[in-house]
């Protein structure tokens, strides 16, 4: 395959080669390649999980069993105290 690229794609492409962590154009487009495929993996469930949250959340609200402000602001603390906690 032969591939036509742009004066600042071809940058791009010699900037990773000088770095000497590739050893040929193909080496960095496949990396490029795989970063995107990862990216669009991880924005999908991403996605997902944020319509769960907010499927959850509309529940929630349903039923009657919103938090106010403040008992919110607590809940977060305490989650982000667990998660500091975990070591993250």
């Amino acid at each position: 395959m032969h591939l036509d690229v742009s004066a600042d794609i071809e940058l791009l492409i010699n900037k990773r080669l000088s770095t000497g962590s590739y050893t040929n154009v193909e080496e960095v487009l496949r990396k490029a390649l795989e970063a995107q495929d990862a990216e669009d993996r991880w924005c999908a469930e991403d996605s997902q999980l944020l319509s769960a949250h907010v499927e959850e959340g509309y529940q929630q609200a349903e039923r009657g069993e919103l938090l106010d402000g403040a008992a919110a602001r607590l809940e977060i603390q305490a989650m982000k105290e667990k998660w500091r906690a975990a070591g993250r």
